[in-house]
């Protein structure tokens, strides 16, 4: 009897160190690691409507089959316009939402997640304008300061323009730029945009006190602005 109690000691440890194991490798699959092989196309297939209101899940995955069969179609959205993918690799993804929008999806290396999403919204009208934001694997949102701070016209003010910033001021009520980000060199480029916005009479004079674009560089954890 005490043999049997023993094998059934046994057979029940045995039985708890599958059930750990089984675990262990169950929280290895969803670690940060793993999360680092997100590519664009599943991160965009997979958001929520919140962040792709136009597109549904189907929408979305008809968009990317256009792309990859070379076809020129594009999908329907919401608004009753047409979007499609213009560019597509599996750390970042371009999307004509309709003729005065566009995304740009890419995929970070995060230090501390294993993974981050940028995801820059650029409206066309009155000139490109573009903001960034930034999500974890799972699309919960991140405070975008803590990645990215957002330039002030101070930032974009050449070395003349330094010496007369209230002359700019009076000028430019406000800066209008595109974002775009390099995967192969993990910059982020704002092109400023206001030679499209102001008068030829205005631009001529404030071109020269304004920096044609700033130059950022993702260090695994934010966006540092470069010299």
């Amino acid at each position: 009897r005490l043999t049997q109690e023993i094998i059934i000691s046994h057979s029940l440890i045995m039985n708890i160190l599958k059930q750990l194991f089984i675990g262990v490798v169950a929280m290895i699959a969803v670690t940060p690691s793993s999360m680092a092989q997100l590519k664009s196309v599943d991160a965009f297939t997979n958001a929520p409507m919140s962040v792709f209101p136009l597109l549904d899940k189907n929408a979305r995955l008809d968009m990317v089959d256009y792309f990859n069969s070379g076809s020129s179609t594009a999908t329907q959205n919401s608004l009753q316009g047409r979007s499609r993918v213009t560019g597509l690799t599996d750390n970042d993804i371009k999307i004509a939402m309709t003729d005065a929008s566009s995304y740009q999806l890419s995929i970070l290396p995060d230090k501390s997640n294993g993974g981050c999403i940028a995801l820059i919204s650029t409206v066309a009208t009155p000139a490109p304008d573009s903001r960034i934001t930034f999500f974890s694997p799972s699309w919960q949102q991140y405070d975008t300061k803590s990645r990215f701070e957002a330039p002030s016209m101070t930032d974009w003010l050449t070395d003349a323009g330094r010496k007369t910033p209230d002359e700019v001021t009076n000028m430019v009520p406000f800066m209008l730029a595109s974002y775009t980000y390099d995967p192969a060199t993990s910059t982020l480029t704002l092109t400023n945009n206001l030679k499209q916005f102001l008068s030829e009479d205005i631009y001529s004079m404030v071109a020269p006190l304004l920096r044609e674009q700033l130059v950022y560089k993702w260090n695994g954890s934010r966006m540092v602005k470069q010299k």
